[in-house]
């Protein structure tokens, strides 16, 4: 039998003893997208051309009677016997019956996830923060979405006031743990600084470690994170408690021999808009954040009522009683918000005004009154009601408490109307504590923009 030449071409139906020569006198017959030349040697290994010339050490195996096929490497960039080494590798894995590709998918998961766990690791707070503050917005009012911003901002920024002469803002509590990677974010890191929070700023301290503790259970349950924090919630320590220690039982609040002393100051204040709120906080019992968020599209003057943002319950009605409509008819109309700021330079008012701490405690020095605080004026409309025979309910609902009883989450159901029987009647007995002079008129007085 004659000897085949060189320039032949090779049979694909045998195998070969693979070789440089062999490899390249291999052609992809006309027609085919690829073909495939069986190694003698080592069986499985196959060398793969296809129709554009591109030659590729494979390996092939019969598996639970599928044939599985997987690529070695380029001829070019493999040996002979690198290849066949390989080969032999895998065909003793398929003898074991495992397949070749399914342990190569599972290292390259393996390596993805301890890639995933490094990253992880390196994920600072600040970052995670951002992630969950981005998910939770949602689910969370306004206010509450800014305290986790505020009390994790950075100082620096230059400041008007309540800077004690820095001139500048000072860095939130959170802050200090932005930078830090999350996985470091441990109870010893916690209950340091927790201890050293609570000899500065003890209230908004607790305030912080409650949204921390509630982003490190968030992260727990992350799938992206619950591989770094503790499954058992750092910042929940005694030492952390201990230090920061329960927030103080508040009884600050308007006697009725004050009013008229209290009255008489804030009336007196400079700005009428400050006096205003002042005294809309009181005679409606709501929350100041909520009375400074009131926009003039929250007053119905066809049946007299006043939208009220509510924290818990997201929006409540309670009626526009006849000294409050008098007191927010005397506003001018700067922008959105009733208790609108100076305009700027610019003639732009930026928002509301900011709270007015400062002019209660003006207003409070003059009438020699000790310790009042905003949330001192709500807590004021609950205490000076108790000398009215106005039904708790009623006090509960104007003030947006939740109902504390069956019969009133279930059963009682006070429209606008009944509500202002009982609201007008308790303006009107303050008003009368207070000696201001005020006598409704009859007809009802326009809300007009001021310019």
């Amino acid at each position: 039998m004659a000897r085949a030449r060189a320039t032949d071409p090779l049979d694909l139906e045998q195998a070969h003893d693979l070789t440089v020569g062999v490899i390249e006198r291999l052609t992809c017959p006309a027609g085919k997208a690829q073909a495939f030349l069986r190694d003698r040697k080592a069986p499985g290994l196959r060398v793969r051309i296809t129709a554009a010339g591109a030659k590729a050490y494979v390996f092939e195996a019969k598996l639970r009677r599928d044939t599985i096929r997987r690529t070695i490497g380029a001829v070019s960039a493999w040996s002979i016997e690198a290849a066949r080494k390989e080969a032999n590798r895998l065909r003793v894995m398929v003898d074991a019956g495992q397949d070749p590709r399914e342990i190569d998918r599972l290292h390259e998961q393996e390596r993805k996830d301890a890639a995933a766990k490094r990253a992880a690791h390196a994920v600072t707070v600040g970052e995670a923060w951002t992630l969950y503050l981005a998910e939770r917005k949602e689910h969370w009012g306004d206010r509450h979405h800014e305290d986790h911003v505020r009390l994790a901002r950075a100082g620096g920024a230059p400041a008007l006031r309540g800077t004690r002469g820095r001139g500048v803002t000072i860095a939130g509590p959170l802050h200090r743990f932005m930078h830090m990677r999350l996985a470091d974010l441990r109870g010893p890191v916690i209950d340091d600084w927790a201890a050293r929070e609570a000899k500065t700023r003890p209230t908004v301290a607790r305030l912080a470690w409650r949204l921390l503790k509630a982003f490190l259970g968030w992260c727990a349950e992350h799938d992206e994170f619950k591989g770094v924090v503790s499954a058992v919630n750092p910042a929940k320590t005694k030492k952390a408690r201990e230090a920061l220690g329960r927030a103080g039982v508040k009884k600050d609040a308007l006697l009725k021999e004050q009013l008229p002393a209290w009255f008489e100051a804030v009336l007196a204040d400079g700005s009428p808009t400050i006096a205003a709120c002042l005294q809309t906080v009181l005679l409606t019992g709501a929350r100041p954040g909520e009375v400074l968020d009131l926009q003039w599209g929250d007053l119905n003057l066809k049946w007299r009522g006043l939208t009220i943002r509510d924290k818990v319950e997201g929006a409540r009605v309670i009626p526009l009683t006849p000294y409050v409509q008098h007191l927010l008819a005397g506003l001018p109309r700067r922008n959105a918000w009733v208790f609108a700021s100076v305009p700027r330079g610019d003639g732009e008012s930026a928002g509301p005004i900011s709270s007015p701490n400062l002019a209660l405690a003006r207003a409070c020095a003059v009438a020699g009154i000790e310790g009042l605080t905003l949330h001192g004026l709500r807590r004021s409309f609950k205490s000076l009601t108790e000398w009215l025979d106005i039904p708790a309910g009623v006090v509960a609902q104007i003030m947006g408490h939740k109902p504390s009883a069956t019969a009133e989450k279930h059963y009682t159901v006070r429209p606008l109307d009944l509500l202002r029987v009982h609201h007008e009647r308790i303006e009107a007995w303050m008003l009368e504590q207070a000696g201001v002079q005020f006598v409704p008129k009859k007809g009802k007085r326009p809300l007009a923009a001021v310019a």
